[in-house]
């Protein structure tokens, strides 16, 4: 079912040079890629990537039950001064970190998918399920735009856009980001452009109504650039928004620090229609592990994050979109 870093990156570039639709999925760490042409994939897993989906909608009708068990506070602060300190001596100047939380509801992985709202969501064989508001990447003609997102805030707060656009930190937070992803992007392609900076969508967070604020960045692609697909991909991942910055120290740092696996957290999956390329990154993520569930959560560590106001947004991130 998984293939390696070689041989998933190359059927992928085999499956799209061919122009035939496929789902993939890639790992955090780049190590197990699925991908599947479509008129064959397997029957228990179900995508959606804005209006392309492979379920009829459905509406919950019934109550469920929802608890969370998050890592204590102590636990969280004394991780995040091992990042301040590598943010002092100039390793990483912004890191996402991430625990996984246990929680328990009476739901099934398949009903929280099909009841999830969320622009990006994906089911695969009772294994995991995402409900993620995050593009990564998408390709229309010979562009690829993606949308880092950085930036969140209770938008029922007084003046929440407000003040989530004007906060220093969440700002030189996603400049960083954005930086990160024009370098990114400028490896793959030509014409690098951010079209639109820090600009906020709301949404649903169980109780809650969070704004995240977000960019557009572009750049053009050459024309065969379908035949290497999976090679584009190969260089651009991890997403920056989801790893840090300079990516490549910062993800070794994420491997120390971390207390677990990240799997297929933060990876990535995506549909080639046969023509354009859609992606979303695999953020607000529950992981069954034997009969256990695990939702994994984080946000970015800069040198100016406070960590009460760092370890709510981990808790406030884990939640159903219902």
């Amino acid at each position: 079912m998984w293939l390696d870093t070689k041989n998933g990156f190359q059927h992928i570039n085999e499956l799209a040079k061919d122009n035939i639709p496929f789902l993939c999925i890639i790992s955090y760490d780049k190590q197990k890629i699925f991908a599947q042409p479509l008129d064959t994939l397997d029957s228990d897993i179900y995508y959606k990537l804005e209006e392309w989906r492979n379920y009829p909608a459905q509406e919950r009708t019934k109550d469920f039950t929802f608890t969370k068990n998050p890592v204590d506070f102590a636990t969280y602060k004394q991780t995040m001064e091992r990042i301040l300190e590598e943010i002092r001596s100039g390793n990483t100047y912004l890191l996402n970190l991430t625990f996984k939380t246990p929680i328990a509801t009476d739901l099934t992985l398949k009903e929280i998918f099909t009841y999830a709202r969320a622009k990006y969501k994906l089911y695969f064989k009772d294994r995991f399920v995402c409900f993620s508001p995050e593009r990564f990447v998408e390709i229309e003609g010979n562009t690829i735009a993606t949308y880092p997102m950085k930036g969140t805030i209770d938008a029922n707060l007084p003046d929440a856009e407000e003040r989530i656009l004007a906060d220093q930190k969440e700002m030189a937070e996603h400049v960083m980001i954005v930086d990160l992803m024009r370098n990114d992007l400028g490896i793959i392609g030509e014409e690098v452009r951010v079209e639109r900076f820090r600009y906020t969508d709301r949404i649903k967070a169980g109780h809650k109504e969070l704004l995240q604020v977000s960019s557009r960045i572009t750049a053009r692609l050459p024309e065969n650039w379908r035949e290497h697909l999976g090679t584009l991909l190969e260089q651009i991942l991890p997403a920056g928004s989801i790893s840090g910055t300079p990516k490549r120290s910062t993800v070794d740092i994420i491997s120390r620090v971390e207390n677990y696996d990240r799997g297929f957290y933060t990876g990535i999956f995506g549909v080639f229609d046969g023509e354009n390329f859609r992606s979303g990154v695999m953020i607000r993520f529950i992981d069954k592990e034997g009969d256990r569930l695990f939702y994994k959560s984080g946000g970015g560590i800069t040198i100016d994050s406070d960590a009460q106001s760092e370890y709510e947004e981990l808790i406030d991130k884990v939640y159903l979109p219902f």
